[in-house]
């Protein structure tokens, strides 16, 4: 955590929140913070802000760019629909503060007068990792206690008990479980407890869970969802994996999700729905890493390190002319990871592309794009339109998820069971 600046929540109270061109959007009304488990600090999903309408807003962190005493800065990504608090949701400034909580040692009881927030290291997480809090009695206006900053594992008060009820605690349980395993347990959860967990799930935990379940299972849940959370949930999916869902539902039901998500994010599901399934363009996802000829190793370096993006995607990097947003401008040719390790910082990935490796077009038949993974000895590929412009990207487990049978979710889910 060296390095890493702290901040308490209290300097953050309506601050101002401004996109990347120096625009305010709005100001901070709140924190939004999860429990877990035992002493665990929580961790701090989002902002609520208040935008120029009045309305109050949710803003993850994932789409915090920078936070000061005195400012946030945003990706300019906003989704404008109205905040609502879900049952294994803190308001920090509303509920935390100000509570009577315990010290773990003595027993004491003291309030809470404010919290720090600090980003884990090479992540994009944030914590709630100190209280500042007062000694003495309730309402003892007259003789203030005694102050003091301590660990949030300190107190006791706050947290989750082990025994609790509920999705809540469910929820922070299966907190350190990776996506498919987290499937696994939902999958052999009731209809109506996998319905309260899936409530209770942040957009982007549910997101990357529906990716590992079985097409029932998703849309199951997908159904029993608020449809502005269901469009919220699979804004926050691969597109890929959104279009895949969208396309086991009616018509009727796709177009009236599409135009609940947020216009780009529509448009990339949209173009996938348009290729047919087992081809390139129905396999690839619109969102690989594209560089423009300027770029150097540096910067696509600090792009790889990305936490969210999968290992086949942060293999190698794609060289286009603008736009960078696929479709593209020219394709010019990839530059693969390894060789991207071998090269000076300041080198420009133009002089490093491998312009012989043939691009796939969106046409090709999932054999084809097969084989060219297995003969390039490849994990993604490129997949480029008659105009020379980059679409998107092939990635191998994709691929596998088309090649294995249809029911190979449901087939390891029972094994697993069972074993």
């Amino acid at each position: 955590m060296a390095g890493a600046p702290r901040i308490f929540v209290s300097h953050l109270a309506g601050a101002p929140v401004f996109d990347p061109q120096g625009d305010q959007v709005g100001r901070v009304r709140d924190l939004v913070a999860m429990l877990r488990v035992g002493r665990r600090p929580p961790r701090l999903l989002g902002l609520v802000v208040e935008v120029l309408s009045r309305r109050r807003i949710f803003l993850p962190m994932t789409r915090v760019t920078g936070v000061e005493s005195g400012q946030v800065i945003t990706t300019g990504v906003l989704n404008v629909r109205r905040f609502e608090q879900r049952p294994t949701e803190r308001l920090v400034l509303g509920e935390l503060l100000d509570r009577r909580v315990q010290l773990v040692d003595s027993g004491e009881e003291v309030t809470v007068l404010d919290v720090s927030i600090q980003q884990l290291p090479a992540r994009r997480d944030w914590e709630i990792d100190k209280a500042f809090v007062r000694k003495g009695r309730a309402g003892a206006l007259r003789r203030r206690g005694e102050t003091l900053t301590v660990e949030w594992s300190a107190v006791t008060g706050f947290s989750l008990d082990e025994d609790a009820q509920g999705a809540e605690s469910l929820v922070a349980t299966f907190e350190r479980m990776r996506p498919a395993d987290l499937a696994n347990v939902l999958h052999h959860l009731s209809p109506k407890r996998r319905a309260e967990v899936a409530a209770a799930l942040d957009d982007d935990r549910l997101a990357d869970v529906l990716e590992e379940l079985p097409d029932d299972d998703q849309i199951e849940i997908l159904g029993k969802l608020k449809e502005e959370r269901a469009a919220d949930v699979l804004e926050a999916m691969d597109p890929d994996d959104a279009a895949d869902l969208l396309s086991e539902l009616p018509e009727e039901d796709q177009e009236r999700l599409l135009t609940l998500m947020r216009p780009d994010d529509a448009a990339d599901v949209r173009r996938l729905l348009s290729y047919e399934e087992h081809t390139a363009g129905g396999l690839m996802t619109t969102e690989p890493i594209v560089l423009r000829p300027d770029a150097t190793v540096a910067d696509a370096l600090a792009r790889v390190r990305q936490q969210d993006l999968s290992p086949a995607l942060a293999a190698q990097v794609y060289v286009c002319r603008p736009p960078d947003e696929t479709p593209t401008g020219k394709y010019l040719g990839t530059v693969h990871f390894q060789r991207l390790l071998r090269d000076p910082p300041f080198t420009l990935v133009s002089s490093l592309v491998d312009s012989d490796l043939p691009p796939l077009s969106p046409g090709t038949p999932l054999p084809a794009v097969t084989s060219y993974l297995a003969a390039y000895n490849m994990v993604a590929a490129p997949v480029v339109d008659e105009g020379g412009s980059l679409l998107g990207a092939v990635t191998v487990d994709d691929v596998l998820d088309h090649l294995l049978p249809e029911d190979w979710r449901e087939t390891e889910f029972e094994e697993s069971a069972h074993g």
